[in-house]
């Protein structure tokens, strides 16, 4: 075991076995999480609920390896090839990005998405969502037309908030995927409610509090921010930039609402996460990737902050309240 993941196992209380090889003749199972141990519990606990009711244990009849990202995507390169080289029988993982560098690191071990925002029959990971055909499967989030069609869906909450809005801020990471997604999404929306999208692209999380100012002297009313592995890991540390910049927020996931932004509608990534679960179960129990059905997510929820309203002086509209599935008062 190196340093870093003793002391993390450590300060986590968590059970050192996490980290530990495979006992002789165990398959390993690899995982690549995006954020740091603190982050992604929720969905570690997801994907072991998911394996057990496949019928697989930790410690029992397979093993873990896991290495975590803290949110850098120029760490999953070097971390996929760490785990490629430990030959085992699956790796899963979650964002886009992870999602290929996973491949490209270890084209030929069946890898299962959690979560992918892009097509990834588009991608060349997979022929079709019904018979992915390679080593490629898993869940997506872009269900009901897509990613961009979802941000449209997004902004549009957010203008029932903010009826006046005319500028929004859209803060993403540089060079992925899921902002190109969500800034021709927020366009596309922003065309049909009379709303000029502002980007502001980061690639650091210095670069956040930046983002924000510029938006604000910008004139933004209002901001969307993408659920990127940076401002996910870090996103206690966004949402408190995002309230000093006082203005209103909508995220991509849940986890961001009830870590402080104003609102977020997404499928549920912990349900994504024990899904995933089964499907590693069915590959370690002798399925191919390639004839397992990639999944699109089919449950959503939308969350709002009221503690985040309060705080801007802003009543949400009753129908919002009806339609939310959670509110953090």
């Amino acid at each position: 075991m190196r340093r870093r993941d003793l002391i993390a196992a450590a300060a986590l209380g968590w059970p050192l076995r996490s980290f530990a090889q495979p006992a002789l003749g165990s398959p390993l199972v690899a995982v690549l999480w995006p954020g740091r141990p603190e982050t992604e519990v929720d969905f570690d606990a997801a994907l072991r609920s998911g394996l057990k009711d496949g019928g697989y244990v930790e410690g029992t009849n397979f093993a873990f390896a896991m290495r975590y990202a803290t949110g850098d995507l120029g760490r999953l390169a070097p971390l996929a090839a760490e785990l490629a080289a430990l030959k085992p029988r699956v790796i899963l993982t979650g964002s886009d990005d992870a999602v290929l560098a996973v491949h490209r690191a270890a084209p030929t071990v069946s890898t299962i998405t959690a979560g992918m925002t892009a097509d990834p029959v588009a991608l060349g990971l997979a022929e079709s969502y019904a018979r992915p055909g390679g080593t490629v499967t898993g869940l997506t989030l872009n269900a009901g037309g897509g990613e961009e069609a979802i941000t449209g869906k997004r902004i549009g909450l957010l203008k029932e908030v903010v009826p006046a809005l005319a500028r929004l801020g859209v803060i993403g990471v540089a060079d992925i995927p899921l902002t190109t997604a969500a800034l021709n999404g927020a366009k596309g929306a922003g065309a049909r409610l009379g709303v000029d999208v502002l980007p502001f692209l980061v690639r650091t999380l210095d670069d956040v509090d930046a983002a924000f100012a510029s938006g604000v002297r910008a004139g933004a009313g209002a901001f969307y921010v993408v659920g990127a592995p940076l401002l996910m890991t870090n996103r206690v540390k966004v949402a408190e930039l995002a309230a000093h910049a006082g203005k209103p927020t909508i995220g991509l996931l849940v986890e961001q609402a009830r870590a402080g932004l104003l609102m977020s509608y997404s499928s549920d990534l912990v349900e994504c996460w024990r899904l995933a679960g089964g499907y590693a179960a069915k590959i370690l129990a002798g399925a191919k990737p390639g004839d397992l059905p990639i999944e699109q997510a089919s449950k959503f929820t939308f969350v709002i902050n009221l503690k985040t309203a309060k705080a801007l002086g802003i009543t949400v509209p009753p129908r919002l309240l009806l339609l939310a599935d959670e509110t953090v008062d």
